[in-house]
């Protein structure tokens, strides 16, 4: 038979070695959901990777490959270590449980199960499948919105993805956790977002910029700022407060604002190192590249007048992680 194309309920996979206990399993979740089977661990890992099913309920007593064995090698294998394992089983020892969690479980029911805690886990999982994906993609849609920004005065894209890695290594230098750095990392790709209203007359210039030309050229972070707009998503509260305060200076004399020292929110502090950085250290149509000593010793110069002075020592301490980067994603 044909699978209905027009089924989108979520796809679960049950495994058991017992065909009564993957009959319970059906009458349990039949209605709600499509449902592959398996009776083995290896015919379950085949199915996992051609299937990807959303969410994988597994038995651990089996001949052959074990539940345990199974879920190690569902956890190694990139196409399938995304996917949610629950253990359903008749071991009911603390130290079961610990084991079924240490090889990558998400939960552990047991036997003889009630349908009612079954539904239950079953969707509080998928919801959680969900919310991971709705963030994944929200993330992606924020790394392409920077990148065609750049697109327009750096035709590889290269620039954002660079900066913001440089980003996350100082973040992490300066004592923000792993998560708040994460998030600086996705908010990075942003700063120049406003360029994708700046004129090409400016934004392409080859040579120095006019004064009214420069006015225009400085507009990008107010204009980035509208376009991010304002939301209840912290991650892109921060990218706008990136995008709006990324050119203010240490000392006072950026834009727009002319904001001074730690009146200049931290993560822009932060951006306006890396942004910096490999501009420097990058060859563009109106200038070659810069060795990187040379970079470094404008860091320096600039300290305390364009870039907070500790940042910047932070940002020397962590050259070997930068460079790298800079390696990983040179252009070519």
């Amino acid at each position: 038979m044909m699978p209905n194309q027009n089924d989108h309920r979520p796809r679960l996979l049950l495994v058991d070695d017992e065909p009564t206990n993957l009959q319970i399993l059906r009458q349990i979740l039949q209605d709600d959901y499509r449902l592959l089977f398996a009776r083995d661990g290896e015919k379950a890992l085949q199915l996992a990777a051609a299937e990807r099913p959303a969410l994988i309920l597994l038995d651990v007593m089996m001949p052959g490959l074990s539940g345990y064995d199974t879920c190690r090698r569902l956890k190694a294998d990139t196409r399938t270590e995304d996917i949610p394992v629950i253990f359903v089983t008749a071991l009911n020892e603390t130290s079961d449980e610990e084991l079924g969690f240490g090889v990558g479980a998400v939960d552990y029911i047991t036997k003889p199960v009630s349908p009612p805690i079954v539904r239950a886990r079953v969707r509080t999982h998928l919801s959680l499948v969900r919310a991971a994906e709705l963030r994944r993609t929200r993330l992606q849609i924020i790394q392409c919105l920077g990148r065609a920004s750049e697109y327009r005065d750096n035709e590889t894209g290269l620039h954002v993805i660079r900066m913001s890695h440089y980003s996350r290594i100082l973040a992490l230098a300066a004592g923000f956790s792993p998560d708040a750095a994460e998030d600086i990392f996705h908010a990075a790709p942003m700063h120049d977002v406003g360029k994708i209203g700046t004129p090409d007359a400016v934004l392409l210039k080859p040579g120095r910029l006019e004064p009214d030309e420069r006015a225009i050229m400085e507009e990008h972070v107010r204009m980035g700022a509208d376009i991010l707009g304002e939301h209840d998503s912290p991650l892109l509260q921060l990218a706008r407060r990136i995008a709006l305060y990324h050119h203010e200076k240490y000392d006072g004399s950026g834009y727009p604002h002319k904001l001074a020292g730690e009146d200049i929110p931290v993560e822009a502090r932060i951006i306006a190192i890396a942004d910096v950085f490999d501009a420097l250290t990058s060859e563009r149509p109106y200038k070659k590249e810069w060795p990187v000593e040379e970079a470094v010793d404008l860091l320096r110069r600039e300290s305390g007048k364009h870039f907070d002075p500790q940042l910047v020592e932070l940002f020397i301490s962590q050259l070997p992680a930068v460079l790298a980067i800079k390696h990983q994603y040179a252009e070519r």
